[in-house]
C-alpha cells in the first residue's frame, strides 16, 4: 500500500515549536516510507481563524524544508461532504440532534447522552452528537510508539459532530477528509490519543478504512503545561537562516539529537538528510 500522511493545522495562529515537532515527526515518516505527505488547513471554525496565519504557517513549513506534495486542502469548502456523511450516521442511529446546554449536564464528566432517543429540546438549535454506545466497544488499536491501546468511546461521552452554530467538529472533519485523502498513516501529538477512540468508531461506521497511528511525545514548555498557542507559546521562525538554528532542538524532541557540532550547525537540508536515515532505520528496525 502507497504510504499517504498528512500535517492539518488549524490556522488560528503561527506554529510553535510542538506544532513544529508534530508536523516534523509526519514529514519523516512519510519521506522514511517513500510516501506523501500532504498539507490540509483545518479551517472548519472560521471565529478561531487569524487572517495571515494560512501564509504564515505555509512559509515556516517551507524554512524547515519541509515541503509537501499536491495542492493544499482546506476544509472550509468541505460541507458537502460533512453533510452526507452526518446523513449515513443519521441514518444508521449513530448520530443524534442535541439540544442540551452545557450548563444542564456540567455536574456531569461528559454529556450523558440523555437527547439518544430524541431531543429533549427540539424547539432549541441543535448540535449532532455521535451514539458512543453503539458499535464494537472497546476501541481497541496498536500505537506505532505506544503498543495496545483500549478505550471504551461511551466512557469519554457522546462526541459533538456538527455544532449548534452549523459548523462542523473537529472529529468528523477529520475523518472524512482523511478517508477521502486515502490517508494511511496518521503521525501527531500524543494530546490527540483519546480522540483515536472516537474516529476510528466514525470511521468504522462509514465504512472507511482505518490508518496506523503513530502518537509522538509532548513538548513540555517551562510551567509544565504542553506548549499551544493559548499558552502563547511562541512562534516559529520563517526565515531559514534561524530555521537552522531551531531544528537540532526538534530533532532532539523525536529523539534524534545531533551527534556533533557540523550537524547542529549543518544547513536544513543536510540536517534533514541525517534526520532521515536514522528515523528510515528506526521505523524498519520496529516495523
Amino acid at each position: 500500500m502507497t504510504y499517504i500522511g498528512r500535517f492539518a493545522p488549524t490556522p488560528s495562529g503561527p506554529l510553535h515549536l510542538g506544532s513544529l515537532v508534530a508536523a516534523l515527526g509526519s514529514w519523516l515518516d512519510a519521506r522514511a516510507a517513500g510516501g506523501r505527505w500532504l498539507l490540509r488547513i483545518e479551517d472548519i471554525d472560521p471565529p478561531r481563524c487569524q487572517p495571515g496565519a494560512i501564509d504564515t504557517i505555509c512559509r515556516q513549513l517551507e524554512a524547515f524544508g519541509l515541503t509537501w506534495d499536491g495542492d493544499i486542502r482546506y476544509q472550509h469548502d468541505r460541507d458537502a461532504a460533512y453533510q452526507a456523511a452526518l446523513d449515513r450516521l443519521a441514518a444508521i442511529g449513530m448520530a443524534y440532534p442535541c439540544g442540551c446546554s452545557r450548563r444542564e449536564w456540567q455536574a456531569h464528566a461528559h454529556y450523558p447522552g440523555w437527547c439518544r432517543t430524541g431531543s429533549l429540546y427540539p424547539d432549541r438549535p441543535q448540535a449532532w452528537r455521535l451514539r458512543t454506545d453503539c458499535g464494537d466497544r472497546p476501541v481497541v488499536w496498536q500505537d506505532r510508539r505506544l503498543g495496545e491501546q483500549r478505550f471504551d468511546p461511551s466512557a469519554q461521552g457522546d462526541v459533538v459532530l456538527k455544532r449548534k452554530d452549523g459548523l462542523w467538529a473537529y472529529q468528523l472533519a477529520v475523518v472524512v477528509d482523511d478517508a477521502d485523502q486515502g490517508i494511511t498513516n496518521v503521525v501527531r501529538g500524543a494530546d490527540l490519543l483519546d480522540n483515536t477512540p472516537w474516529q476510528r468508531q466514525l470511521q468504522a461506521a462509514l465504512g472507511y478504512s482505518q490508518p496506523r497511528y503513530l502518537h509522538l511525545p509532548l513538548v513540555i514548555g517551562d510551567d509544565g503545561q504542553k506548549l499551544s498557542k493559548q499558552n502563547l507559546a511562541a512562534p516559529i521562525p520563517c526565515d531559514p537562516t534561524t530555521a537552522r538554528q531551531l531544528l537540532p532542538h526538534a530533532l532532539t524532541h523525536l529523539g534524534l539529537t545531533p551527534e556533533s557540532l557540523e550537524e547542529r550547525t549543518a544547513n536544513i537540508d543536510s540536517q534533514l538528510h541525517v534526520a532521515l536515515a536514522r528515523w528510515t532505520a528506526a521505523r524498519s528496525a520496529h516495523r
